[in-house]
């Protein structure tokens, strides 16, 4: 057997955590060993949000093409090409994946071992013909589609995200399962590229954010030619000799057979944890993932799980949080945990759906009373000149003054949310987002806007009216 390569750091995947660690520590001197068995850059670049948003981009464009007319401005239905949408995704892909290479991870001194990793002792991982012993571990192996149990599933050959950007040929119509964000985003894609879309959820769509918000983009599907069945089961898929399939739907005690030419497995993810041999690192985990503390150690001491496999919230934003975590304790030796108050999300949904801290059910849950403040698109006039007035943003705050959540849904919402992000996390005083002055016309000063609300009542009193008046006197 070859001598074992002994390494401060050795890590198990080779995502947006595994990246993030690799490239920190290695720059900052440790010794970093990084096994990949698939591709560099992992679910993110490859298989998610980066070929999703482009997809979403390409529809964006068809639609915009259409809707033309709103501007004055007369043009032809758009000629969709969708093998050449999906070379503009793959270029994509393409032109970020040298940032996540092999070769620029190991010109940053990180040994990259393209094999599959599994433990074979507390303080030991193979990865092919090579032993790894490292101080510290770091298993980042992602999630995976789960695929429901649904009878007759497997005798088609259906879709998840990891395959949906591969095929060439545009399909007729595409039957997609689950209406989480994956969901949606994929499903109003395609209806913008001018393909029938059905979009089948056992619930409510984006059952996790503020309903008010979710009605707003479930009219945007609609209005885009997305056929929803919500509150809806699959209860059994097949074969039809065409070559396409159908999905037997139970809805309000009634029984529809959808036909299709494709279908779409969007119900959730899995952590990756098979093959790893956790048993033999004495790992605890379950199927929701590897168990961690607040400070994301496992029950084996040298090793951290991070992002989606330590079956937390399932962002790539959260997988690089993760790493940070990582760093600062084992690197720097300062106390660090996780903080989720500040956390946000964003469905690339059009319009956009962005969420940070509690939501209304949220804080009602937890029994905290909260003032909510609104504003509405419609009221901005830069909106108003770009014909983008759905939505509004929804902030949430204390007894104290506090803000503790925002929703915002809307044209560019993800970019909007950011500064109630950080007015959470820093505690920034609501007259410091009301006093700030933002351009006109800018989608920006519905923050300005909405942080004014809060103080609007007690300015126009007529406490301060009298105040006003008293002062005049002079």
């Amino acid at each position: 057997m070859s001598k074992p390569v002994i390494a401060d750091i050795c890590i198990i995947g080779g995502g947006s955590a595994g990246l993030s660690v690799a490239a920190g520590a290695a720059q900052l001197g440790a010794k970093v060993v990084l096994l990949e068995r698939a591709k560099m850059g992992g679910d993110c670049l490859n298989y998610g949000c980066v070929p999703s948003k482009a997809l979403l981009a390409a529809g964006k464009a068809a639609k915009a093409a259409r809707k033309a007319s709103w501007f004055g401005v007369g043009l032809p239905e758009p000629q969709v090409d969708y093998a050449g949408v999906q070379a503009h995704v793959r270029d994509v892909i393409a032109t970020i994946a040298p940032h996540d290479s092999v070769e620029r991870f190991e010109g940053l001194g990180v040994e990259v071992i393209q094999d599959a990793g599994r433990f074979i002792a507390h303080d030991s991982v193979q990865a092919g013909a090579t032993t790894i012993k490292a101080k510290r571990f770091v298993v980042a192996t992602g999630s995976s589609a789960f695929v429901p149990p649904i009878p007759g599933i497997e005798s088609v050959p259906y879709l998840t995200n990891e395959t949906i950007f591969g095929i060439e040929q545009k399909p007729e119509h595409l039957i997609v399962l689950g209406g989480g964000p994956i969901g949606c985003e994929m499903a109003q894609a395609h209806a913008m590229l001018g393909i029938k879309v059905t979009l089948i959820e056992m619930f409510s769509i984006m059952p996790k954010d503020d309903p008010e918000a979710v009605e707003v983009v479930r009219t945007a599907l609609q209005d885009d030619g997305v056929a929803l069945y919500e509150e809806a089961k699959a209860s059994a898929v097949e074969a039809l000799a065409d070559g396409g399939l159908a999905v037997t739907v139970e809805q309000d005690g009634q029984t529809k057979h959808i036909q299709g030419s494709h279908l779409l497995v969007a119900t959730g993810r899995v952590p990756n944890v098979a093959g790893l041999g956790l048993e033999q690192a004495g790992i605890d985990y379950d199927r929701r993932g590897i168990k961690v503390g607040t400070n994301l150690r496992s029950s084996n001491k040298r090793v951290f799980a991070l992002g989606d496999v330590a079956g937390g919230p399932q962002f790539t934003h959260v997988a690089g949080y993760h790493a940070s975590i990582f760093v600062r304790q084992v690197l720097f030796r300062q106390p660090a945990k996780l903080d989720y108050k500040a956390l946000p999300w964003v469905s690339y949904t059009a319009p956009e759906l962005g969420q940070v801290g509690l939501t209304e059910a949220m804080a009602k849950e937890q029994g905290l009373e909260v003032q909510v403040l609104r504003w509405s698109f419609s009221e901005m006039d830069r909106a108003v000149a770009e014909r983008a007035t759905q939505g509004f943003i929804k902030v949430l705050v204390s007894r104290k003054g506090q803000v503790v959540g925002a929703t915002i849904v809307g044209r560019g919402a993800g970019e909007l949310l950011q500064p109630w992000a950080l007015a959470i996390a820093t505690k920034m005083k609501l007259s410091t987002m009301a006093g700030h002055i933002a351009p006109y016309p800018t989608f920006s000063e519905i923050n300005k806007r909405v942080a004014g609300a809060y103080f609007t009542p007690r300015l126009f009193s007529k406490g301060t009216q009298r105040l006003v008046r008293f002062l005049l006197r002079f």
